[in-house]
């Protein structure tokens, strides 16, 4: 079994909060809220949900470029916020990120020699010969010729955009990369494509993934487990096949229901409730409770534990009446 190189343990963002000068309580939004994961090295883990279930900001703790108000994130047995304040560079050298939006994602004053020469130069310390032989092997590696070095973003498809991006996330000579929505904002043949390319450089160079989407199609052809978030929180969690074959949660059960299928009409009532909880003012217990055909009242007094489910100790959900325990 390959050694955990990401271990997320409670972790928890909050926005807002705290008190006035009066001490009047302000309202606080938990965008992700007791989420333990772990992640091996070498493989792909998929997480998808719903927008505004705290996919991204998920991603955004697992990179440093937010810090959680609660629980530990550690990377190879380091914690990623001592880590990051201590030398952020060094942090960057082990875990990259890949956009959703490839064109915004990239300088549009600068030469795409100049964006992937910042992590050469900054991270890495290459000098100008070693450094010009690593910027055309990037190129080669996602599928570019080298005369495009001295082009800007504009020039670019979306596809070719994103395809630098990668190049951007692979010249720090990561050990992860999130992948935030990498090929929602392409075409579906050069989705195709980023895939396949992501898919060989997984190999190639040795790297873990994290890719984040909504799409479930994508997520299942990509990942080798999957962990399903709502409201903040991972519902469900296990091997990819046996999630999409066999999903246990509701919610899940309504996602895969819900994805749209060539010559099949929705199986969700156009008048079911498709709105998440106030996160102002999220309910007790569990929070997927209104959408649930499933629902009892235990579900109303607490969020149920994320328990192995058929004795399978790597598929769970965090339900009270999972769907299989009929």
């Amino acid at each position: 079994m390959p050694e955990a190189l990401l271990e997320i343990t409670d972790a928890e963002r909050r926005f807002g909060g705290g008190r006035t000068l009066f001490g009047k309580s302000l309202p606080a939004v938990h965008a992700v809220q007791g989420v333990a994961l772990d992640v091996k090295k070498g493989e792909t883990m998929g997480v998808v949900g719903e927008s505004g279930c705290g996919k991204s900001t998920l991603a955004r703790l697992i990179v440093g470029l937010d810090k959680p108000t609660g629980g530990t994130i550690r990377f190879d047995g380091t914690d990623l916020v001592a880590e990051a304040k201590a030398d952020p560079r060094k942090l960057a050298r082990k875990v990259q990120y890949v956009f959703q939006d490839p064109v915004a994602s990239l300088n549009p004053r600068k030469t795409i020699r100049t964006i992937l020469e910042a992590p050469l130069i900054h991270l890495r310390g290459f000098d100008g010969q070693k450094r010009e032989e690593r910027l055309r092997e990037l190129m080669e590696a996602v599928n570019l010729a080298p005369e495009f070095l001295d082009r800007y973003p504009h020039e670019f498809s979306g596809g070719q955009a994103q395809r630098i991006g990668i190049a951007r996330a692979l010249a720090a000579d990561p050990d992860m990369i999130v992948l935030d929505e990498p090929v929602s904002a392409l075409d579906v043949s050069v989705q195709a494509q980023v895939l396949n390319i992501l898919d060989r450089l997984k190999d190639e160079f040795g790297l873990t993934y994290i890719f984040i989407s909504h799409d479930l199609s994508v997520v299942e052809s990509v990942s080798d487990r999957v962990a399903v978030m709502y409201f903040g929180r991972i519902v469900e969690i296990g091997p990819a096949k046996e999630v999409f074959a066999r999903p246990r949660h509701p919610y899940t059960h309504l996602l895969l229901n819900s994805a749209p299928v060539p010559g099949r009409k929705s199986l969700i009532p156009e008048d079911t409730n498709t709105e998440l909880p106030d996160p102002y003012n999220p309910p007790p217990g569990c929070s997927f409770f209104a959408r649930c055909p499933r629902g009892t009242d235990v579900c109303k007094t607490a969020f149920p534990p994320l328990d192995q489910t058929d004795g399978n100790e790597n598929h769970r959900a965090a339900c009270y009446h999972p769907h299989g325990d009929d």
